[in-house]
């Protein structure tokens, strides 16, 4: 069975992803948790969670790669309750942790948000919606006027899983510019920034409603989970390339 070093996978991620400039990012992005030394097979998912990290057991896995890891913030203090039970886990069965977030968000070739661009084919594409002073999505326009819901169906077919679409305007309006930026991906201030036709996210939240109607920007939300997906395929993807061992994708679906 292939093996690799625990320690040489993230510091390719490290690379890959460029963590280095992402220190304002609210994760504390990067290896987690250091489990077994040496990796012969990898988890890919989401979301950092209980049911992941028994599952990656179940599967006998050695390191673990989410979007959303266990460590925010000032970093953790306490490691107590839920927190407490997530470790245990992960220590018990030598497992990695391995978490990236806004990195993963915003990489122009492997992130969530240049992905989602790819599916509908966007081109024309520049750096788009800024958060903790840095772009993290893209905008660029549609090789052919497409209505929101035209969108939405190439999205659901490219998409793993399943997910509650919704929309904030039309669905049939016909758009041609296009903003992506994944998970909660819409704010006010976005509608006052460089216009699109439509923006395309995971969740909007009511205080955006207005904003966009005023704006003429119709909302297309995949769901946070959902939209949040493409890049940890992406990274699954070039791990099983760099260093040969096994990868899974664990679909733990939220349905939010």
């Amino acid at each position: 069975m292939k093996t690799a070093s625990r320690n040489d996978i993230a510091r390719f991620l490290d690379q890959i992803l460029e963590l280095d400039q992402w220190c304002d990012d609210p994760s504390n992005n990067g290896l987690q948790f250091a489990g077994a030394a040496d990796v012969a097979k990898a988890v890919f998912a989401v979301d950092a969670s209980a049911e992941l990290f028994c599952k990656a057991a179940d599967l006998d896995a050695d390191f673990i790669f989410v979007h959303h890891g266990i460590s925010w913030g000032s970093g953790i203090r306490r490691i107590d309750g839920i927190l407490a039970d997530r470790v245990k886990l992960l220590a018990s069965n030598g497992i990695s942790l391995y978490a990236a977030h806004l990195p993963l968000d915003a990489n122009p070739r492997f992130g969530h948000n240049a992905r989602l661009a790819d599916m509908i084919g966007l081109a024309d594409r520049v750096t788009f919606g800024e958060y903790h002073g840095k772009m993290i999505g893209f905008r660029g326009v549609l090789p052919e006027p497409k209505s929101v819901s035209e969108l939405a169906r190439i999205l659901d077919k490219a998409l793993p899983s399943s997910g509650p679409f919704a929309f904030v305007g039309d669905p049939s309006q016909v758009v041609e510019s296009v903003g992506v930026i994944s998970g909660g991906g819409a704010w006010p201030d976005l509608f006052d920034a460089d216009h699109v036709d439509c923006l395309v996210t995971g969740e909007a939240t009511h205080e955006v409603f207005h904003p966009a109607k005023e704006s003429g920007t119709a909302i297309l939300t995949l769901g946070h989970y959902r939209s949040e997906t493409p890049g940890v395929f992406a990274v699954m993807d070039l791990v099983k390339s760099k260093f040969g061992i096994d990868t899974v994708f664990v679909d733990i679906p939220t349905n939010m």
